[in-house]
C-alpha cells in the first residue's frame, strides 16, 4: 500500500471497492483513486485533516510547508503535503493507531 491508500483506508475509513476506486460509507458515495489526491490538492488534504480533528487531534501549521497534528509534525514542499505526510505518519504508527482507529 502506498501512503494515500494508508491514508485513506486507516483515517478516512475508505474501502477499496474495485482497483480503482474507494467506497466513503459516512456519505455512500464512490471515489475513483485518481480523484483523491491529498498531496497535490489542499481540498483533499483538508478532508484529512477534518478527518483527524474528529479523533481529536489538534491542527497546527506555519501555513506553508509544516503541518502538526498534536505533537506529530511533519513538513513538505506544500501545505497539502506536510498534511498528508504528517497523516502517514500517525496512520502508519500502530502504537497511535491501536487506541484511535
Amino acid at each position: 500500500m502506498n501512503q494515500v491508500e494508508i491514508i485513506a483506508r486507516r483515517i478516512l475509513g475508505w474501502k477499496l471497492n474495485r482497483w480503482d476506486r474507494w467506497y466513503d460509507f459516512e456519505s455512500e458515495t464512490f471515489i475513483p483513486v485518481s480523484d483523491f489526491q491529498p498531496e497535490q490538492n489542499l481540498d483533499h488534504a483538508m478532508l484529512i485533516v477534518e478527518k483527524l480533528k474528529e479523533f481529536g487531534f489538534t491542527y497546527t501549521t506555519n501555513g506553508v510547508s509544516e503541518a502538526c497534528f498534536n505533537d506529530i509534525c511533519e513538513t513538505g514542499e506544500t501545505l497539502a503535503q506536510a498534511i498528508t505526510n504528517a497523516a502517514f505518519t500517525i496512520a502508519d504508527n500502530s502504537s497511535i493507531a491501536e487506541g484511535w482507529l
